[in-house]
């Protein structure tokens, strides 16, 4: 029996999606700009795992970092229009989760 062939972009983006604290990271993110500090103690993740999802995030074009020059530097976390197109993504996953997970 022939397997199906998968497409390349949907290998690569759940390559991206499923690498462990990504979806979370976005998922904070969709409310609005985080500091570290603030994204760290949210998902319960360590900070060089965070900083190494954020950088990834980054270089993908889905995460943006801002860099405020105040004293002490302020540094937020938002989602570029890219990352915001995966809200209703997120968002279907939640529902699911509310009704098929214990």
């Amino acid at each position: 029996m022939n397997q199906p062939l998968i497409c390349p972009r949907f290998e690569k983006a759940m390559g991206i999606l499923s690498q462990r604290w990504t979806g979370l990271v976005i998922y904070q993110l969709l409310t609005g700009p985080k500091r570290f500090c603030t994204l760290e103690s949210s998902i319960g993740v360590s900070g060089r795992v965070l900083s190494e999802r954020l950088k990834e995030l980054e270089s993908q074009g889905i995460v943006k970092r801002e860099v405020y020059p105040e004293t002490p530097v302020r540094i937020e976390y938002s989602l570029t229009e890219k990352g915001q197109s995966l809200e209703p993504i997120m968002k279907e996953i939640e529902n699911w989760s509310q009704t098929w997970l214990d």
